[in-house]
C-alpha cells in the first residue's frame, strides 16, 4: 500500500488516509497459589523481523474486533476499505478512513462495543481469548475457567505508526473494548505460570526462527503490582513506551489494561 499525505499548518489534513483500529484488550488475572499475589498473563510474542532480527514483546490478550454487519458502517463512512487483504478476509475492523471521519467513528464505537451481544459488532472478549489460549498454551479454554468483566474504553487519539506487519506504517488511532478477565481454574492457574517460567525469551526466539510463519506465541505472568510500578516509575509524559519488567519487554498496549496508570496518550471512558 502507499500512503499519499499531506501536511497543512496544523500537521495533517483531510487527505490523509488514517487507520483504525478496534480491538478488545483483557486484564488477565489470577491469584499466585503459593503467596496469593495477584498476577498478569500476557501474551508473548516473537516476530522475525525483515532484517533477520528478532523482536520480542508482551502484549495484553486480546484482537480484533469483528465486524459482523458491515451495512450500517457503510452508511456512515461510505465504501469500506480494509487496510490489508487479510482484515477484510477475517472482516477485522481495522480500516482506512478519512481525518474527518474520525470523531463520527468513535462514536459509533462508543455506541456499540457497550453492547455485548450487539448485532453489528463483536465486541466480547470470548472468542478471541479462546484462540489465544489455544496458539500459545494448547489450552482448551472453557468458560467455566473464567469470569469477564467489563472494565471500559481506552480511545488513543493521536496516530502512532503501526508496527503490524500487514499495514506497516500507517498512522493508526485506536479504540480498545477493555474487560477483567479472572482465571478462577486452579490447574489453569498452574499451566500459565509453568509456561511462563519454563519458556524463555532465547527459547520463543529460536521457535520463531524455525517457524515457516517467522512467528511464535507463549505466555508471561507478572506480578501485577510490579508492571504496575514499572510505570508509576515513569513521568506521565514519557510513560508511553516500552518498558522492561524482569527482564521482558512490555508493549506499550499493555497501559490500556492499567486503568489506574494516567498516560496523556490516552482516553479512558
Amino acid at each position: 500500500m502507499t500512503l499519499i499525505m499531506t501536511i497543512n499548518d496544523t500537521g495533517v489534513t483531510d487527505k490523509l488516509s488514517l487507520r483504525v483500529s478496534v480491538a478488545t484488550c483483557n486484564q488477565v488475572v489470577f491469584p499466585h497459589p503459593e503467596h496469593g499475589a495477584t498476577m498478569l498473563a500476557l501474551e508473548r510474542k516473537a516476530t522475525v523481523r525483515e532484517d533477520g532480527s528478532v523482536n520480542i514483546r508482551a502484549q495484553p490478550f486480546g484482537g480484533g474486533v469483528k465486524i459482523l454487519d458491515s451495512k450500517p458502517l457503510q452508511e456512515l463512512l461510505g465504501e469500506i476499505q480494509f487496510d490489508s487483504e487479510r482484515s477484510k478476509q477475517e472482516q477485522d475492523f481495522r480500516i482506512l478512513i478519512q481525518l474527518a471521519q474520525w470523531d463520527v467513528l468513535k462514536r459509533y464505537c462508543l455506541l456499540h462495543l457497550g453492547n455485548p451481544n450487539d448485532p453489528e459488532l463483536e465486541s466480547a472478549p470470548d472468542r478471541e481469548l479462546a484462540e489465544e489460549f489455544e496458539e500459545t498454551m494448547n489450552v482448551d479454554l472453557n468458560p467455566n475457567q473464567y469470569t469477564v468483566e467489563p472494565m471500559g474504553f481506552v480511545i488513543e487519539n493521536n496516530p502512532v505508526q503501526t508496527e503490524n506487519r500487514y499495514a506497516r506504517g500507517y498512522p493508526t488511532v485506536r479504540v480498545y473494548r477493555t474487560y477483567t478477565v479472572q482465571i478462577l481454574d486452579a490447574k489453569l492457574r498452574k499451566t500459565l505460570l509453568e509456561i511462563s517460567q519454563h519458556v524463555s525469551d532465547g527459547e520463543l526466539k529460536k521457535r520463531a526462527l524455525e517457524k515457516e510463519t517467522r512467528r511464535a506465541n507463549s505466555v508471561l505472568a507478572l506480578p501485577l503490582k510490579s508492571v504496575r510500578e514499572a510505570y508509576l516509575a515513569l513521568p506521565p509524559e514519557v510513560r508511553y513506551q516500552k518498558v522492561k519488567v524482569a527482564g521482558h519487554q512490555l508493549d506499550e498496549s499493555v497501559l490500556a489494561v492499567l486503568r489506574d496508570v494516567d498516560v496523556p496518550q490516552y482516553q479512558r471512558v
